[in-house]
């Protein structure tokens, strides 16, 4: 099994660590990136500013409630662009709202998860993601990704 770059954006620092612990602890190699905002996502995907020289992710975890841009805009913005919306885009939020998941679903999200509150449970719901993600799907290769940069 090859590794996989996996990119969270999430705000929420005590989720970035659970998530970071979660997936080190997993025997899958993964590369790891994190964006704290809507903006800063938006910017790595399209190797912007500081993010000139990433690689760009196989997976996005997203939260929905994020400042500058909620996710709903980044994810609209991913599957927008011919080669970012070949990208697994996974919803992970604190919200339950039928109405959130619908806008999710609208959007093209690839699966829409509710985060559990107790850490254990959060834990087993990364490793899971992991798991089915890395170890059951078949990932599409990365295609080159040419932006003006400026």
């Amino acid at each position: 099994m090859k590794p996989i770059h996996i990119l969270l954006v999430e705000d929420n620092e005590g989720d970035i660590l659970l998530t970071q612990e979660a997936l080190e602890d997993a025997k899958i190699v993964t590369q790891f990136s994190v964006t704290r905002d809507g903006k800063e996502a938006i910017d790595f995907l399209t190797q912007q500013g500081k993010y000139q020289h990433v690689n760009l992710p196989a997976l996005i975890l997203l939260d929905v409630n994020l400042p500058l841009k909620n996710g709903y805009e980044v994810l609209r913005f991913i599957k927008a662009h011919e080669t970012l919306k070949l990208i697994p885009v996974i919803m992970l939020t604190t919200s339950s709202s039928k109405r959130d998941m619908d806008e999710a679903y609208d959007n093209q999200v690839n699966c829409y998860i509710t985060k559990p509150v107790e850490i254990n449970d959060f834990i087993t719901v990364i490793t899971a993601i992991e798991n089915f993600w890395i170890s059951i799907v078949e990932l599409p290769e990365k295609k080159e990704v040419v932006y003006n940069k400026r």
